[in-house]
């Protein structure tokens, strides 16, 4: 059988087209000579025409000069076409932001970046004077009050305290009575007498909330007891101690006042016990007055209040004119939150306390204070503005049972708490 081979067409048969197209698609002689045209390099491209805003009023960007413009095959490129002008909206077009003219802009006020003088300073508001009057001369039991004012605690409250020190222990209750001074110190038994008497005074805070009295008697005398006061000589300070003390120690013991002899000693306390003018003390300070007689050379013998019937009480108060609350309200309240905190520092820092004490009263710096102090501490009222309304009840309702104030009093009347007014 005879196969038939499949023949391919030869290599003239398919280069002939293709040498026809190329010939019908070149261009007419002559113009091979010179290159085609380049685009233009400049905005719009490919002749677009597009209207852009201007938006704010930076420069127009310089164009290029001609030899600045190569290609990348370091050949020189024609300088970019500027742009085309902005063709007019058409009617029902959105308007563009554009430029104003310059003429129709108005010249910026200049604003001041700095300031040329320094601002004026705020005035701060004014401060609340106040004047309390100390019971005593400056001591350790004051502490509060002292180092509230020291530490700005006060000042912090809008306050200006300024602390006086009576010149007769008998004098503050009268100044404070009299419209003389803001607030006084003083002891619960004296308020509940001077109110049954009619004075418009009112406790608002507690600074000692337990009894620093009491009786003390020179050592070589032998008395133990309150019934051994017959026919002595017996110094006071103060009108409590002598008015409501010392009647409540006598009659248990079958003593009347005349038997016992009284002085008022005023604040020589220990010099006139030590000197021999009396031969003891009634309402002296506990805490320092038998280490202030021993550094003299002198024993003593104490005898605490609350042993022989006198009812647990506050030891220091501080006292406010009832006639004259309503002027003052907001000032006391302040005055006694800030009594709280420095309270609250001084058992918190009771060395660095007593340190500040002594530079800003030397005249404390005694051995005597510095070994009541620890004690002192203890008796230091850490809420000065709360009232034991049982404790004042109490102590009126054996003042009355004893004789010694002629009506029952209501504790309110007597104590309020500045944070509930």
């Amino acid at each position: 059988m005879t196969t038939r081979a499949r023949r391919l067409p030869s290599l003239g048969a398919v280069l002939a087209p293709c040498v026809a197209l190329a010939l019908l698609s070149a261009p007419p002689a002559g113009a091979d000579d010179e290159p085609l045209p380049a685009p233009p390099l400049g905005y719009p491209p490919l002749g677009t025409e597009v209207m852009v805003p201007l938006l704010g009023d930076a420069p127009a960007a310089q164009a290029p000069s001609p030899e600045a413009i190569s290609g990348d095959d370091g050949a020189e490129r024609p300088p970019a076409a500027p742009p085309p002008a902005a063709r007019q909206r058409r009617p029902g077009e959105a308007p563009m932001a554009t430029r104003p003219e310059a003429q129709d802009e108005e010249p910026a006020s200049p604003v001041p970046t700095v300031a040329l003088t320094p601002a004026e300073p705020i005035t701060p508001p004014p401060m609340t004077e106040l004047e309390v009057v100390l019971d005593w001369y400056p001591s350790p039991r004051h502490a509060a009050l002292i180092l509230a004012r020291d530490l700005g605690i006060f000042a912090r409250r809008g306050l200006e305290v300024r602390l006086t020190t009576p010149a007769d222990p008998n004098v503050p209750t009268k100044l404070l009575t009299a419209s003389r001074v803001d607030l006084a110190l003083s002891r619960q038994p004296l308020l509940h007498l001077q109110v049954d008497r009619g004075l418009p005074l009112v406790r608002v805070a507690t600074l000692v909330d337990s009894s620093m009295a009491a009786l003390v008697v020179r050592e070589d005398l032998g008395i133990d007891s309150p019934a051994g006061l017959a026919g002595r000589r017996i110094g006071h300070a103060d009108e409590d101690s002598l008015e409501l003390l010392l009647d409540i120690l006598l009659p248990p013991h079958g003593i009347k006042r005349g038997e016992v002899e009284t002085r008022d000693v005023n604040f020589g306390l220990a010099r006139a016990v030590s000197e021999g003018e009396v031969d003891g003390v009634i309402g002296a300070m506990r805490h320092l007055l038998p280490r202030q007689l021993g550094d003299e050379g002198v024993a003593s013998r104490l005898m605490r209040l609350e042993d022989h019937g006198v009812p647990l009480h506050d030891g220091l108060v501080l006292l406010a004119n009832r006639d004259r609350l309503n002027g003052r309200r907001n000032a006391i309240r302040q005055l006694v939150e800030g009594l709280e905190e420095a309270t609250g520092w001084i058992l918190e820092h009771p060395a660095e306390a007593w340190e500040r004490l002594m530079l800003l009263e030397p005249g404390m710096d005694t051995a005597a204070n510095l070994a009541a102090w620890p004690d002192i501490l203890l008796r230091f009222s850490a809420s000065p503005a709360a009232v034991d309304h049982g404790r004042y009840a109490r102590f009126e309702k054996f003042l009355f049972d004893a004789g010694l104030v002629e009506t029952l009093t209501p504790v309110e009347s007597l104590a309020i708490d500045p944070g509930t007014f």
